[in-house]
């Protein structure tokens, strides 16, 4: 049976006034009566009227700006999906996404478009951005200012941010050394082909990688790494370069954006025509990788539910405001999900 006010304000030896003023936030109540008032609520069990909340919460319209490098790369175009699926949901309780698109990783155009977000009126912001010293410094600026931050997609090293949404980055980069292992039976002499070494999620990926392979006792060489900075027409000037200078290389690990760009060097090299072997790995399932991997360059791909993310961050916030920012949100992860010719 629910815990009652009255049953509360019976042990405590309080008024009901009291108690309802106190869980809430009414004010009127010496601070060290409310925390015992809280204190005996949590010990009884006692569950707020949620949906008395969300009705308070609609007096309060909510805007959280979504900030995401998705500008030359379809990857986010889910989780942008993620973000407008959970504001059509609650939008009769006053949520509203507003999302600002950028292109790469400038630490400077990230700053300049969170703080467009801030001055249009953002509540709260849900961001995907580069973990430098510049960035995290400026997103601890806003949060001690009152704006909560939860990251989605990649995560920010030592801030204060509420919450991170996305793949366990780590987990992914073991999971495509796993397979690895389990299909090469040769030296590896390794390209990797990163997003932007500023992105946290990229390097944990190669991270993860490296370390599984080396846990494995498989044998490999690192050639070469570049960074694509999502962009395909760059990842493919860069890898036709490296590739024609290093026949050896006989694996491709491409850790963010860039696949198509990559992928359209090696084909046009005929490196998956030859009789050695060329192994190309890469995550996501956007259309260009899909077709990719059915026409057979690219072995697998590492999926990581993008929509789930964009979903999940919004409504992550929108509980943080109705419970009255009293409960810190866990880390929500998504699924890692392997995907081969077969299972698309």
């Amino acid at each position: 049976m629910a815990v009652t006010i009255k049953e509360i304000a019976a042990a405590v030896g309080v008024s009901r006034g009291t108690v309802d003023r106190v869980l809430h936030n009414r004010g009127g109540v010496k601070p060290e009566i409310a925390e015992h008032i809280r204190r005996v609520a949590d010990t009884m069990g006692y569950l707020p009227n949620r949906a008395g909340k969300i009705l308070a919460a609609r007096k309060q319209p909510i805007t959280v700006g979504c900030l995401i490098p998705s500008i030359g790369n379809p990857f986010y175009d889910d989780v942008i999906r993620g973000f407008y699926t959970a504001q059509e949901e609650l939008a009769d309780f006053g949520v509203t996404v507003k999302v600002k698109e950028i292109r790469g990783y400038d630490p400077g155009d990230h700053i300049r478009a969170i703080k467009e977000l801030v001055d249009a009126g953002s509540s709260a912001l849900c961001i995907s951005t580069v973990d430098i010293a510049e960035v995290r410094t400026y997103v601890n600026q806003l949060i001690d200012s009152g704006i909560p931050v939860v990251t989605v997609n990649t995560d920010l090293s030592h801030t204060k941010r509420l919450c991170y949404v996305g793949s366990d980055y780590l987990k992914g980069g073991h999971t495509a050394a796993g397979l690895l292992s389990l299909c090469a039976r040769q030296k590896l002499n390794l390209l990797i082909v990163t997003g932007s070494l500023k992105i946290k999620g990229h390097n944990e990926r190669i991270k993860g990688f490296s370390r599984t392979l080396r846990e494995n006792g498989v044998q490999y060489k690192l050639v070469d790494v570049f960074e694509s900075q999502d962009d395909d027409d760059y990842a493919y000037k860069t890898a036709l370069d490296i590739l024609w200078k290093n026949p050896q290389i006989n694996c491709v690990f491409i850790v963010a954006a860039g696949v198509a760009g990559v992928c359209r060097a090696i084909a046009e090299l005929g490196l998956r025509e030859k009789q050695r072997p060329m192994w190309v790995l890469s995550f996501d399932d956007v259309e260009s990788t899909r077709r990719l991997v059915n026409d057979g360059i690219i072995d697998f791909t590492i999926c990581q539910e993008p929509v789930q993310q964009g979903y999940q961050a919004i409504q992550i916030l929108f509980n943080y405001f109705v419970d009255d920012k009293r409960t810190i949100p866990q880390n929500f992860l998504t699924g890692t999900v392997i995907k081969i010719k077969e299972n698309l």
